[in-house]
C-alpha cells in the first residue's frame, strides 16, 4: 500500500539554521519552525536581543526540539569556538523577519552579535525574510543594501504587500511561513540527483508460518529509512519499499509497504523498470517455510520440524534484469568484513556496497552506525556517526558514483 506524497517534499533531513530578528512578525516565526521540521527539516534557532522582546528563546525550543542560540558571548557554547560549528552546521540560514536593522549590518559585514559573526563565518547560503514598515522597506538605504546582498548571493524571499501591524498598507509584510517553506523547498529541489529515480528497499522481511507465526530479523530499517530521506534530499524521486516498521515515512518518499521475500521482489522488479538507483538496505529473510499451515498451529508435540525453501535474491535479481541499473547493496557482517564484502560486490556485479558490523550490540536496535563503503578500485571509510549523519554521507558517495558511471 503508498502512502500519500506530502505537499512539500524536498526538505527532508535539510538543516536550517533559522534566525529571528526584531520586530513584530518573529510571531510568524514560531509557526515557520512548525512548517519547515513538518516537511522533515532540522531547524536550529538564533535570536537576536530584539526577537527575544517579540517571542521568548523557550517558544521556539519547545518547537524546535532544540536549546535556542542567543548570545555570541556565551561562555558554555563558545568554550571549543561554537558559533564557527554553527555556521558549519546547516545546510541553509534562514533570517526571518530579517529587519532592515539587520539587512544594514549584513550588507556592511559588520560581526557585532551571533547573527552577524555567523553570516561572516559561514559559505552556506543565505536567504532572507524582510519584515518591516512599507517606508522603511522603500528607503534608498535600505534598497541599497538589499542590492549588496543579492549581489553577493543572497537570496529574498518577499516581502509582500498589505495591512501593517503599524496600521498602513504597503510593501514590507513577512511573507507567510507556507510561502517560505515552499520557496525554501524549491531551492534545495534541483539537487545531483535531480530527475533520478531511485528505489530504496528497507527492514526485515515476514516469512509466514501459519496464521499467527513468522520467521523475521532483527532489522529496525532506519538506515533504509533514514537513506531513502537523504536521497530525496539530493533531488532524487525516491520509492522506499518497506517491510514491517514503527518508523514514519520520510517527507516526500513514496513508500510501498511489503511483507514477504517474494513481495518485496515484485516490488522491486516493478518499482525498478524505470529507475536509475537502486539500494538494497532491507534484510531479506534468506529462507522461507515450504508449506505454510492454513490455521494456527497447535503445541502438541516437544518439539517441531520446518522445512524452509531458498527465497529469491532479490538484489541479483534486479540487477541480472537490469544491467544500466546503479546497484548499492548492504553487508552485515560478524567476520572479515571488507573479504565477504568485496566478494558480495563481485559475486552480484554490484556498483557500490556498504558494509558493517553487526552483533554484540553493534548496528541492530541502535540510532548510530559506521560503514565501510567499497566499489571496484576504491572505497571510504564513513565513521560511526547517528544514522541520519551516515545516510546523508552515503548518499553524497551514491550520487558522487552514480554521476562518473553516467558520463
Amino acid at each position: 500500500m503508498s502512502t500519500p506524497q506530502p505537499s512539500v517534499p524536498n526538505l527532508a533531513d535539510r538543516r536550517i539554521l533559522l534566525a529571528v530578528t526584531g520586530g513584530i512578525a518573529a510571531y510568524k516565526a514560531a509557526d515557520l519552525t512548525r512548517r519547515l521540521m513538518e516537511a522533515g527539516a532540522e531547524v536550529q534557532v538564533v535570536m537576536t536581543a530584539g526577537a527575544q522582546e517579540f517571542v521568548t528563546p523557550l517558544t521556539f525550543q519547545a518547537l524546535s526540539g532544540r536549546p535556542v542560540r542567543t548570545s555570541l558571548l556565551d561562555p558554555a557554547a563558545e568554550a571549543a569556538m561554537g558559533h564557527i560549528e554553527l555556521a558549519r552546521w546547516p545546510d541553509l540560514i534562514l533570517v526571518a523577519p530579517a529587519s532592515a536593522d539587520v539587512i544594514a549590518k549584513l550588507a556592511l559585514g559588520l560581526a557585532d552579535d551571533l547573527l552577524s559573526t555567523l553570516a561572516l563565518a559561514t559559505d552556506k547560503p543565505i536567504v532572507l525574510a524582510p519584515a518591516m514598515n512599507r517606508l522603511m522597506w522603500g528607503n534608498p538605504a535600505t534598497q541599497a543594501n538589499v542590492a549588496t546582498l543579492v549581489a553577493r548571493g543572497v537570496q529574498l524571499i518577499g516581502p509582500g504587500s498589505g495591512f501593517q501591524a503599524c496600521g498602513e498598507i504597503g510593501d514590507g509584510r513577512m511573507s507567510e511561513p507556507l510561502q517560505i517553506r515552499e520557496a525554501i523547498a524549491q531551492r534545495f529541489s534541483q539537487g545531483p540527483l535531480a530527475g533520478v529515480k531511485a528505489v530504496v528497499t528497507a527492514g526485515p522481511t515476514r516469512e509466514a508460518i501459519d496464521p499467527v507465526r513468522f520467521i523475521s530479523n532483527r532489522s529496525s530499517g532506519k538506515m533504509g529509512y533514514a537513506l531513502a530521506g537523504a536521497l530525496r534530499a539530493l533531488g532524487a524521486d525516491v520509492a522506499l519499499l518497506s517491510g514491517p516498521t514503527s518508523l514514519s515515512t520520510p517527507s516526500g518518499v513514496r513508500r510501498v509497504d511489503i511483507e514477504s521475500a517474494q513481495e518485496l521482489l515484485d516490488a522491486a522488479l516493478r518499482e525498478s523498470a524505470d529507475a536509475q538507483i537502486f539500494v538494497g538496505a532491507a534484510a531479506v529473510a534468506d529462507y522461507r517455510v515450504e508449506q505454510v499451515a492454513d490455521e494456527k498451529i497447535k503445541k502438541k508435540d516437544a518439539t517441531m520440524a520446518l522445512t524452509l525453501s531458498r527465497n529469491p535474491d532479490v538484489i541479483s535479481t534486479v540487477r541480472e534484469r537490469d544491467a544500466r541499473l546503479f546497484v548499492v547493496g548492504f553487508a552485515a557482517e560478524t567476520e572479515k568484513l571488507e573479504e565477504h564484502a568485496r566478494g558480495k560486490l563481485a559475486r552480484k556485479k554490484l556498483d557500490l556496497i556498504a558494509a558493517n558490523w553487526v552483533g554484540r550490540g553493534r548496528a541492530f536496535d541502535r540510532d548510530d552506525n559506521a560503514l565501510s563503503v567499497y566499489w571496484n578500485g576504491g572505497g571510504r571509510e564513513l565513521p560511526r556517526a547517528n544514522k541520519a549523519e551516515i545516510a546523508r554521507e552515503l548518499a553524497a558517495l551514491i550520487a558522487e558514483r552514480y554521476a562518473r558511471r553516467v558520463t
